[in-house]
């Protein structure tokens, strides 16, 4: 069978930008996390979450990218933290230029840990710098446990895995034991945490290791 590879170069003007919205990150002092993830896998519920358990003793933002609506952000506005829509119109991405604009509409003096919710979806937003420091994706138990090995490209760039919907495994036939294999022969590094939304299962230690690595990596400001 004949297999087609085709390579495109074309992403330098999004990296480029990237850059300068790094500098200007990390000059303020804010840690950034891109959030990856299919559509239901859960991602604006994980970041419920997660402001639920860190927004008292970190400075929070999200910037949340969706193709049309303000669902999302709407349920992040009423977690009481600073949020900002982008509408992609279609796209199926968020890009450097996207979160450039963003930023301007947000007080980045205020804020020590920004996240930013991309679009649904496990192909496209792997190749674009969204300027992170981290980036998070998002498998839900009930997706299947093969979409490591058909999606490389999300895991292998991806620093976190975040297992979601543990509490719907007993239901499933998703097997842990092949989705690790699947992942340490992708990124030996990449960790991962297994998580319920619903009984709130593992975010103890997911949001202590946020916490940690933006130490780590200098991007909290002093409380």
């Amino acid at each position: 069978m004949k297999q087609i590879q085709v390579k495109k170069n074309i992403l330098q003007s999004n990296d480029d930008l990237a850059e300068k919205n790094r500098v200007i990150l990390e000059e303020k002092g804010v840690f950034t996390i891109n959030l990856l993830g299919s559509p239901g896998a859960g991602k604006t519920s994980v970041l419920e979450q997660l402001i639920g358990n860190m927004k008292a003793s970190t400075g929070m933002a999200v910037i949340e990218g969706d193709l049309y609506t303000t669902k999302d952000a709407e349920r992040i506005e009423a977690q009481g933290i600073p949020v900002i829509q982008v509408n992609t119109g279609g796209a199926c991405h968020l890009d450097a230029a996207m979160i450039s604009e963003a930023l301007h509409h947000l007080d980045l003096e205020k804020i020590r840990f920004l996240v930013i919710e991309n679009v649904g979806n496990l192909v496209c937003p792997a190749s674009y710098d969204l300027s992170e420091d981290m980036r998070i994706t998002v498998l839900s138990i009930t997706e299947g446990n093969d979409k490591p090995l058909k999606y490389p490209s999300m895991f292998q760039r991806s620093d976190v895995l975040i297992v979601n919907k543990m509490d719907l495994i007993q239901f499933t036939n998703f097997s842990m034991e092949e989705l690790y294999r699947d992942i340490r022969s992708l990124n030996e590094d990449m960790k991962i945490f297994e998580v319920s939304c619903r009984t709130g299962e593992g975010f103890y230690d997911l949001c202590r290791f946020l916490k940690q690595s933006a130490m780590n990596k200098g991007g909290q400001k002093d409380a």
